[in-house]
């Protein structure tokens, strides 16, 4: 078998889309679970919609997630270059084949006449597509046309009758009348070519064995068959991939300022967790895991588990993911990562950033959610005695009152505010007074945080505030219960 090449083959348009990356990622995990080779091309044909910086993204977003490339434009490799726009001598020469071959030809055609044929055509329920008006004209009538400089396009000559068939290794087999395909345009008037000519050929002059990309693109598959055809090139194996849905009904799409990778990264979603969770968007591993470092993924990926039906984006899933990869850091790891979401609300700096991280961990599942989860620290939110009464914890106003009364002076007596020493005195109260753990802890709890969720319970939040903010909080909250019962 030959060396399988996989290749990911972005536009340089703006953020990295969760479906570019997961395009990405099957091509990876293909190639290296074949032990073949991963290679970045930049497609930049589309010189109105280029965004500046976007390279850099590309670039970033793979590097982050550990898809590398073993060819590419900053690395070279034997089939370079890898930018489109740098390869435009080689599109020209074989666009011009093709017409010397008899499988394209010049259209002159300007954009009054196209519009005007348009319009014909959608008033009489025609469909939509170029007429081959100027694909009959004579080698004469073309080179007269040519030498008095007027503008033309260079258009693929679809057969006119026939059949076109094609095989994709998810959809199978799917056969296309080739009356119902447009003679699309292969070179711009501008002299650039169109994605559909400039990726037949690169991927055929770079050795490509499989193409990966979207489901969009098998309507246009069996003109690439016909390209291929007429150059006499090998026909790659073509995986084409159902869309991400954000619901039943619409695509995600960054143009509708769906998430992108580095949105993900910025609500607090982790690298490893977004790749594997993408990795599921559209496939299905043989078991029932769902759980897989990029390492398991190259191993357990095949393309049989890619499925025919859209996949929708489930924020829950992602979720539930990233938690998982959360309570997988070492506690330096997630104090790094957890710490700048934290000051977003946390100023004060005579606090243990350290043990508000211990007390984060095992409930944050993405970043993003911490900085509301700590606001109480810094200044207690206004809050109402109700979060006193708790029916799980058998807690009411009155006996929320009086726990408070009985643990103020011990607050207040205390120098000593470790956790474990603020642990070992408030046990000691609670094995004296015969209550249960939570039916003392719930209201000194509600009277630090003012809040009824809270990342850590009475203890951790009182060795995290310090003597002062405690005996101050349970203070207040003697009064409001006092003049709430």
């Amino acid at each position: 078998m030959n060396e399988v090449r996989t290749r990911f083959a972005p536009s340089p348009t703006g953020y990295m889309h969760v479906g570019n990356l997961r395009t990405a990622l099957y091509a990876y995990l293909l190639a290296k679970s074949l032990n073949g080779k991963f290679i970045l091309r930049i497609e930049d044909t589309d010189q109105e919609r280029l965004v500046p910086g976007a390279v850099d993204v590309i670039y970033k977003t793979l590097k982050a997630t550990g898809l590398v490339w073993d060819e590419g434009p900053d690395i070279g490799g034997h089939f370079g270059p890898y930018v489109q726009s740098e390869r435009m001598d080689i599109y020209t020469k074989y666009a011009k084949q093709l017409v010397e071959s008899g499988h394209a030809y010049y259209c002159f055609c300007d954009k009054a006449r196209l519009e005007e044929m348009r319009m014909l055509q959608k008033f009489s329920g025609e469909l939509s597509k170029y007429d081959g008006f100027c694909r009959h004209l004579t080698p004469e009538q073309v080179e007269e046309k040519l030498k008095a400089g007027i503008p033309y396009v260079i258009r693929q000559k679809i057969p006119e009758s026939g059949q076109t068939t094609f095989e994709d290794e998810v959809f199978g087999s799917i056969t296309v009348e080739n009356s119902s395909l447009d003679d699309q345009v292969l070179i711009k008037a501008a002299g650039m070519p169109t994605y559909n000519l400039a990726n037949v050929i690169d991927d055929h002059l770079m050795g490509i064995t499989h193409v990966i990309r979207g489901n969009e693109y098998l309507s246009s598959a069996p003109k690439y068959n016909l390209l291929y055809e007429a150059f006499g090139w090998k026909i790659p194996k073509y995986i084409h991939c159902s869309p991400v849905m954000k619901n039943q009904s619409e695509k995600l799409s960054k143009r509708n300022g769906d998430a992108s990778f580095e949105d993900l990264v910025a609500k607090g979603y982790l690298d490893a967790a977004i790749i594997n969770y993408i990795a599921l968007l559209g496939w299905s591993p043989k078991s029932e895991q769902e759980i897989f470092s990029l390492d398991d993924l190259v191993h357990e990926f095949k393309i049989s588990g890619i499925s025919k039906s859209p996949a929708i984006f489930d924020i829950k899933k992602l979720n539930y993911i990233n938690s998982h990869y959360i309570k997988q850091l070492s506690p330096a790891e997630f104090l790094t990562k957890a710490k700048p979401f934290i000051q977003q609300t946390v100023k004060r700096t005579d606090v243990d950033f350290e043990l508000i991280a211990s007390t984060l961990q095992t409930r944050t599942e993405f970043l993003s959610d911490i900085p509301q989860q700590v606001d109480f620290i810094d200044s207690l939110p206004d809050y109402s005695t109700d979060l006193f009464v708790s029916k799980k914890m058998k807690t009411t106003k009155e006996s929320s009152l009086t726990v408070l009364v009985d643990v103020l002076p011990i607050f207040q007596n205390t120098t000593d505010y470790s956790v474990s020493n603020l642990h070992n005195i408030l046990m000691q109260y609670i094995e004296k007074c015969g209550a249960k753990n939570g039916f003392v802890l719930w209201p000194i709890r509600t009277a630090l945080s003012g809040k009824q969720f809270t990342p850590g319970g009475a203890i951790e939040l009182a060795a995290i505030l310090g003597k002062n903010d405690v005996v101050e909080r349970i203070e207040l909250a003697i009064n409001k219960l006092k003049n709430d019962i």
